[in-house]
């Protein structure tokens, strides 16, 4: 008996199925924007890197040079806004090998490409000194949030405050 429940419950999930596969899509809300098609070759996918288009992994460790062609730095950083548009080019003044060196943020319509020559990379250069960068302001990115995995902690810390309890200790009795 059960056998034959099983059976006509497999048959009938089939049948429903294919009798939605069949019925006529819905149409969308009037008031929705129409979808966009994912078709290949459509404008959301870039299918190649162009020559005046950089990858922001090659972009980094990219050397700055100052009005007077001498090395500022390096790009450490690229400062995105909210739209994905690239705002400025954090650098790295001086410090030895990144060691104690200054972040600055620098507006994008301040660089331009120098190209390679000589052997050496592709470099930016901004119409400043060195000593005008070390300068500047100091770079500050807001600071990462919190993190955490949503378990709670295995036992109070030290500075807990007094109504918490031990891991695994019963709850405390209610107040009478």
């Amino acid at each position: 008996m059960t056998k034959i429940l099983v059976v006509l419950a497999g048959l009938s999930g089939l049948m429903i199925s294919t009798a939605l596969a069949q019925a006529p899509q819905s149409p969308p809300p009037a008031n929705s924007p129409p979808a966009a098609k994912s078709e290949p070759g459509s404008s959301q996918f870039v299918s190649a890197q162009s020559k005046d288009e950089w990858l922001a992994s090659k972009l980094k460790g990219t050397t700055v040079v100052g009005s007077d062609d001498q090395k500022i730095g390096s790009i450490v950083d690229v400062l995105l806004d909210k739209t994905g548009q690239a705002k400025a080019f954090v650098v790295g003044v001086g410090g030895v090998l990144g060691l104690g060196a200054k972040e600055v943020a620098i507006n994008l319509t301040q660089f331009h490409e120098v190209p390679a020559a000589d052997g050496k990379q592709e470099q930016l250069k901004v119409a400043m000194t060195k000593d005008q960068l070390a300068k500047a302001d100091e770079f500050k990115p807001l600071p990462n949030a919190p993190t955490t995995t949503g378990a709670a902690p295995s036992g109070a810390p030290s500075g807990a405050p007094s109504g918490s309890r031990p891991a695994g200790s019963p709850p405390a009795a209610p107040p009478r």
